[in-house]
Parts: C-alpha cells; sequence; structure tokens
C-alpha cells in the first residue's frame, strides 16, 4: 500500500481532487467493460433503455448503503483488484481510514447526440454532490474511467478548489463556464479522487461512442487526521514565515504555499475566505487547531475578554 504523501493532502486540502492518470491496468479495464454485459450500442432505442440492459445483463452489484467496503464487491471483481491496487488503496486509506463504508455506486453513461430525439448533445448542469454540510469530516468520490476519454466525449467538468464552499445542490446549476474549470480528457484506466463537496458535472458527448465513468461514494468511519505517510511534513510547518515582504524565501512546493496558491476564479477579496476554509481543513486532518498558514487564521483569533 502506498499512503500520499503531505504535499498530495495538502493539495487535496486545497484543490479538492487528486488525479491518477493510466492508474489501472489495462487488463482490469477490460474485465471491468465485460462486466457491464454485452449490450450491442446499436441495438439500443434510447439512454433510459441502455441502462435498463445495463443492470440487467452487467454485474455491476447492488449493494446496500453503509456496507463496509471491504465487503461490497466480489474478491475478483475488476472493481475490486482495482481497490487493492496499491495506490488506489493507500489514497483511500490516507483520506478516510482504514474502513470506509460504501454510500452509494453508480456508472454513469454519456451518450452521443443519436441517443437523443433532437439528435444534439446534452450536458448534466454543475452541481455539488452534498447538501449543505457544515461537517469537517468529509466523504470521497472515486471517478474511475475505464477507457480512453477524448475532448468530443464530454469528460467531466469540474472546478479546481470548489469543493470548500457550500451550497445548495443544484443552486450553481446556471453557472456555466467557470474561469479554470477542467474537463477530463484521460487514457483509459485514469481514476479521479474528490471531495464530496467539489462542484462538477457531465460533459457533452459529441463523439459517436458512448462515454463511461464508475463513481463510489465512500464515508470515513473514524476521525480523519493525521492518516496518510507523515515522513515528509516539515519540521517547521507550525512556524509561521515572512508574509508580502518575503524577501527570496518563498517556495511553491512548501505546505503554506500549497494551501494558499489562488485559483483563476477566486475574486481579490472573497478568495481570502477560501484560504480560511483552507486552513481550517488542514487543521481537521493535521489533527492540530493551531496550524496557520501566512496568519490568515491568527489575525482574526486573536480577541480577548
Amino acid at each position: 500500500m502506498t499512503l500520499l504523501n503531505s504535499k498530495q493532502m495538502a493539495t487535496f486540502a486545497a484543490r479538492g481532487f487528486l488525479r491518477f492518470d493510466g492508474v489501472v491496468p489495462e487488463e482490469i479495464n477490460q474485465q471491468f467493460l465485460a462486466e457491464l454485459g454485452d449490450v450491442p450500442e446499436g441495438d439500443v432505442a434510447s439512454p433510459e433503455a441502455h441502462y435498463g440492459s445495463v443492470m440487467r445483463l452487467g454485474s455491476v452489484p447492488v449493494v446496500p448503503a453503509g456496507i463496509s467496503l471491504a465487503n461490497a464487491y466480489p474478491a475478483e471483481s475488476a472493481i475490486s483488484q482495482l481497490l487493492a491496487l496499491p495506490v488506489v488503496a493507500g489514497a483511500v486509506e490516507s483520506l478516510v481510514g482504514s474502513k470506509p463504508v460504501l454510500d452509494h455506486h453508480f456508472l454513469h453513461i454519456t451518450f452521443p447526440p443519436t441517443y437523443y430525439e433532437r439528435k444534439a448533445p446534452v450536458a448534466q448542469h454543475t452541481h455539488q454532490d452534498s447538501t449543505i454540510d457544515p461537517r469537517r469530516a468529509f466523504d470521497i468520490q472515486l471517478m474511475y474511467f475505464p477507457h480512453e476519454v477524448t475532448a468530443e466525449m464530454g469528460g467531466t467538468r469540474f472546478i479546481p478548489g470548489s469543493h470548500l464552499r457550500r451550497v445548495s445542490e443544484a443552486s450553481i446549476g446556471r453557472y456555466q463556464n467557470i474561469l479554470g474549470q477542467q474537463h477530463v480528457v484521460c487514457p483509459a484506466g485514469t481514476l479521479l479522487i474528490m471531495h464530496m463537496g467539489i462542484w462538477h458535472g457531465g460533459g457533452a458527448n459529441r463523439s459517436d461512442q458512448l462515454r463511461y465513468m464508475f463513481k463510489i461514494r465512500l464515508c470515513p468511519t473514524e476521525k480523519q487526521a493525521r492518516l496518510w505517510d507523515l515522513s515528509d511534513l516539515p519540521d517547521d510547518h507550525l512556524q509561521q514565515r515572512p508574509i508580502f515582504w518575503v524577501g527570496n524565501e518563498r517556495t511553491t512546493d512548501h505546505i503554506h504555499s500549497i494551501l494558499t496558491e489562488s485559483e483563476p476564479w477566486f475574486e481579490f477579496d472573497t478568495s481570502r475566505l477560501e484560504y480560511i476554509n483552507r486552513i481550517k481543513f488542514w487543521r481537521y486532518l493535521l489533527g492540530n487547531e493551531s496550524f496557520d498558514a501566512d496568519y490568515w487564521l491568527t489575525r482574526v483569533e486573536n480577541d480577548f475578554e
């Protein structure tokens, strides 16, 4: 098992996702696609009919919410083998612990224009997969792409750094083309691990092929503090550093720098709230309420009775 390191964890805290391109071997990808069942694309009359055929003919298990991840999938299944990969198992344990439970899984299928009556591609609105949730504890979502995704296939659209901005699930549906948004274009076997709060949506498939993405949402059963490989955590990570007038001391890969790196959509004033939320989130992950980066929280906690 390969646990995440401190810089990867800080990147997740700041941006809300980690990406592992081509991490799943091709034999597992092909097994997963085979387990969906033999559903000839040309014989499908509509998206609803195709979903029905996959659920009827495929071997993706139907499992109850709250089941232990260890018991959710048959041992020889493609998903079980995927989850056992050292990089995947280590990332899951680093984020949600050693005994997570399954919230749900779902096979997302993005259909070409020919599957719709209007013969036009259909995109999913931007949304957040959670209610307004004030907890610092968090779920993760694994997004597995078993085949190559080209730009024309409408890969998942997401907004890096949006995960800590709590909104009503669909209230952001009217937002389009947010500065800095990313569209997944990737080789087969790519895995994205996302914070439950990240803003995202399915893109419009303008190709002539179906696009598949399998999503698994996992919930922790323990406090998510110091679960990763701490060996690279700098000795000075609790110390403050110069701000604004900094000379030549800044490095972009320092934990503090990662946590205070802006996203293209950040506004000059409200971006400060994002930094504060990131630092609060890192305190939770670190298990230390004294941590601060660039004095963002200390200056507003400096209160006296």
